[in-house]
């Protein structure tokens, strides 16, 4: 069984907590911002006075809204994005003033053109790849354009010394989400994936930092103290990381039936990972450069050519003392399908370690055919 806290609230609880916050900061007039990826330089947000919300994405329920005008043979993130806005079903929708989006894949752009038919979206055109300086060059354009048209759309004045304490507490966040993170590095770890994966996704319906920063770090050291009074001793289980695309929209039949078969997923090598988190923007420097170096280090298969993938895998092989990797690629996800094949290669021949791929969707249909190749796998690592 998972080790869960007591008072652990899923990610449907939090996310209907969160309606009622986001009610209340409404009507006191805060404005707010919906967005979708770890490319989002959520600092911008903050730095207009402005809230910053995660949208409702990873639910199957408003998929066949979506596909009345989206393709059947599309991304279900993508699909579930969508069907939440068209079907005014997501609260945090609704309450945006205006949506922040980025063209991380051609599936997602073209959606967001759909989506700025109902409300205001920007989207930032995020370069192709990482090298060479018109990578930099083109990401620093788009921050400084971000500026001016949240700036114009919100209707206030965004200085640098906004944006300079936005980057110091969300440095501070990121701090937090590491050392949070980094209890997956104990053994056996005293904090499930399962945990893990939807405190991150949860914390997006907290909308003061300071309070996402007081939660991770007291619940961090709840943990730290868990493990020396109650699992320092005990045996360790298969130690398993996950890779791929995000997980959220099949936590439930992935995420948690890993660890009720009997492993623990000690970490995750996508967007719900460190993989956003493991570097700070520099507070030395004129902060809309900053933001554009950090938000650019962000190892995506999107990118192309995309090296630092492997080499952050291979660091959390090793510090996570990883047993197995699992590779979720989310159906009609073309670049992380793609690479998936470089991922086994890596895995097996270079690290010799046991690895699977799920291709799945958020439908429950695949859940048997998922169990029994789920347990196949740990049954290799038992």
């Amino acid at each position: 069984m998972l080790n869960l806290p007591e008072n652990f609230q899923t990610y449907s609880e939090a996310r209907q907590q969160g309606f009622i916050r986001m009610k209340e900061l409404k009507e006191k007039g805060k404005k707010v911002v919906g967005t979708f990826c770890t490319y989002t330089p959520t600092e911008m947000i903050l730095a207009a006075g402005a809230v910053p919300v995660g949208l409702c994405g990873v639910s199957d329920e408003p998929i066949p809204f979506a596909e009345k005008s989206l393709p059947k043979n599309l991304c279900p993130l993508i699909k579930s994005s969508y069907g939440f806005a068209v079907s005014d079903t997501c609260p945090y929708f609704y309450f945006s003033d205006m949506i922040l989006a980025e063209t991380t894949c051609d599936g997602k752009k073209k959606m967001y053109e759909m989506m700025g038919e109902m409300k205001y979206t920007h989207v930032m055109q995020l370069p192709p790849g990482r090298s060479g300086i018109m990578a930099l060059e083109s990401w620093h354009s788009e921050m400084l354009r971000l500026k001016n048209v949240m700036s114009q759309q919100l209707e206030v004045e965004i200085t640098d010394e906004d944006l300079r304490r936005a980057i110091r507490l969300k440095n501070r966040e990121r701090k937090a989400m590491l050392n949070f993170f980094e209890i997956g590095r104990l053994k056996p770890s005293p904090l499930s994936g399962y945990e893990l994966s939807t405190v991150i996704d949860t914390n997006s319906f907290i909308f003061d930092t300071e309070e996402k920063i007081s939660i991770l770090e007291n619940r961090t050291a709840e943990l730290r103290q868990d493990y020396e009074d109650n699992f320092k001793t005990k045996p360790s289980r298969p130690r398993i990381l996950i890779t791929g695309c995000p997980t959220g929209g099949v936590r439930e039949k992935i995420i948690r039936q890993i660890e009720e078969l009997g492993a623990d997923i000690v970490g995750f090598e996508n967007c719900c990972g460190p993989r956003a988190q493991k570097d700070l923007v520099d507070e030395s420097k004129d902060p809309c450069l900053a933001l554009a170096e950090k938000y650019l280090r962000v190892n995506c298969s999107v990118m192309s050519p995309n090296p630092a993938r492997i080499e952050a895998m291979e660091e959390m092989l090793e510090d996570y003392s990883v047993d197995g990797v699992i590779e979720v690629i989310l159906q009609a996800c073309h670049t992380f399908a793609i690479e998936s094949d470089r991922v086994k290669k890596f895995v097996t021949k270079k690290n010799h370690l046991p690895y699977l791929c799920l291709e799945t969707d958020y439908s429950q249909a695949d859940t048997g055919q998922i169990n029994t190749r789920i347990s196949a796998f740990l049954e290799i690592l038992a």
